[in-house]
């Protein structure tokens, strides 16, 4: 990761941290990061806050440049990157705002399984979830696509699947945008992309992805918690992934796309990976139909992901997986661009493109885009820890609407490279440091549960306590983890 930043930091609030627009000419708008004392120390630790310093230099950009507790340095925008912009205004669209893998996020399964009922299976439980969910770089899966059917996929999102038998009309309640980004252009997505998304859909990948099977270990808000079907020693399973290698590649082609476009607008920008193009533009317009059917691969992804694991369940414990109460909570993106309306300014409402990039939507109670059963408590927003701690469930709450665009944090957040997390796992197992704490871990290599060691992460408890203290998000629930598999 790059060197520490050196610039202003100031505190405004119990949780947040201004960078003042007068640091630099260049920027239009605040930076604004919210952490607590001490986390702002490890933030400070890379370049991170400077790249939130730079988001506020974009054409159209509103109310300020925003970074989440679990920011640290990525591609153009920090990971944990807010920003909307106002395309009436010449608002911009930057696909370093969403990132490499459009649409990763994580879905919440329930269960009617306690730990007591799972842990005399949970061996057997996990190597199966192994075996049967296809993990790591470049695997395919049992589902085949030919092109026209990937495109009418990337076109209708989670609906397609579940016509094929693969998932419930509730599991299309429960999941954000009800799985489906409206106007994806299929035609705009390469045929590189194409060849690549043919056979992934349906597979975990490598990196931070995950499939965990958690127990609810702790209940903060029992009417919440009641209202998602959540309570102390439940069996829950939490899946992370995303567009896999298709999502890459429209980025991709997209960066090479735009890699012209500031001179060909007018404006400058002070590093070439926020390239961005006007959201009106042709280059706007064909990036934003491209990443949509980008994000609606990734929702079926997820949803064919959750049908292979009910599978297993069922297998494991004898039963239709259906009996088993393997309920969809919910399922949220943190990688996506999205229009939406915000009280901007003198609160005016005005349709801006939200760029979330490891954020988080979390719109609060009596929001007309969540569930109707969740109209009285917020959407839920579901946080993952690293695999050796903890993850959690919050709800959303008005104060995010003010103050971050109905935004929050998407996880614990790195503190350390995976080069560097490598170099602290020399000599050690991972899998069997985690199978001494109850977690049993299946990967296809040991380096990838290296790069991923709880060590690398920041403190996932820390990281919620500043949204829930923030107002952004309360906390619901905590999970915590006994069987994880990954690539």
């Amino acid at each position: 990761m790059p060197g520490a930043y050196t610039g202003p930091l100031e505190k405004v609030g119990p949780c947040q941290w201004k960078i003042p627009k007068s640091y630099r000419d260049d920027m239009r708008v605040d930076g604004l990061i919210f952490a607590d004392d001490r986390l702002i120390e490890q933030i400070r630790k890379d370049q991170g806050p400077e790249q939130v310093a730079n988001v506020a230099t974009l054409p159209g950009i509103q109310r300020a440049s925003l970074a989440m507790p679990d920011i640290h340095w990525g591609y153009g925008f920090a990971i944990g990157g807010v920003a909307a912009t106002d395309p009436e205004e010449g608002g911009v669209i930057s696909p370093g705002g969403v990132g490499y893998d459009i649409n990763c996020g994580v879905r919440l399964l329930r269960s009617d399984l306690t730990w007591d009922d799972a842990k005399p299976h949970i061996r057997k439980l996990v190597d199966q979830l192994y075996r049967d969910i296809p993990t790591g770089v470049g695997q395919s899966g049992p589902y085949k696509f030919r092109p026209d059917e990937l495109a009418e996929l990337m076109e209708t999102g989670s609906a397609y699947v579940v016509g094929r038998g693969w998932g419930t009309e509730r599991d299309l309640e429960y999941t954000e945008a009800r799985g489906r980004l409206e106007d994806a252009k299929p035609d705009r997505v390469s045929p590189r992309a194409f060849a690549r998304g043919a056979d992934q859909c349906g597979t975990l990948g490598s990196g931070n992805h995950f499939l965990e099977v958690q127990v609810v270990d702790r209940i903060l808000d029992p009417e919440a918690a009641g209202v998602m079907g959540l309570h102390e020693g439940m069996i829950t399973v939490l899946i992370h992934s995303g567009s896999r290698g298709l999502g890459y590649q429209v980025c991709d082609d997209h960066l090479a796309m735009f890699r012209n476009a500031p001179q060909e607008y007018g404006f400058t920008l002070p590093d070439r990976q926020l390239a961005c193009a006007p959201v009106w533009s042709p280059e706007g317009q064909s990036y934003l139909g491209a990443m949509r059917a980008a994000a609606n691969y990734a929702w079926c992804n997820r949803q064919l992901l959750t049908h292979q694991a009910r599978l297993v369940f069922g297998r494991i414990f004898g039963k239709p997986w259906e009996s088993l109460g393997l309920d969809l909570v919910y399922d949220v993106a943190h990688n996506i661009a999205k229009f939406e309306e915000h009280e901007v300014g003198d609160r005016l409402r005005k349709t801006v493109c939200v760029h979330r990039k490891g954020a988080t939507r979390a719109f609060p109670p009596g929001h007309p885009e969540i569930p109707d059963a969740y109209q009285g408590i917020g959407q839920p927003v579901i946080i993952p820890g690293s695999m050796g701690t903890a993850s959690w469930v919050l709800a959303g709450q008005a104060g995010s609407m003010e103050q971050s665009f109905g935004s929050s944090c998407h996880g614990a957040g790195r503190m350390m490279s995976r080069t560097a997390a490598i170099k602290l796992a020399a000599g050690r197992r991972i899998d069997k440091e985690l199978d001494q704490m109850g977690i049993i871990a299946r990967a296809r290599g040991h380096k990838g549960l290296a790069e991923e060691q709880p060590a690398a992460y920041k403190d996932v408890d820390q990281v919620v306590e500043v949204v829930d203290r923030a107002g952004i998000s309360k906390k619901v629930a905590r999970l915590r983890p006994v069987g994880v598999i990954k690539g």
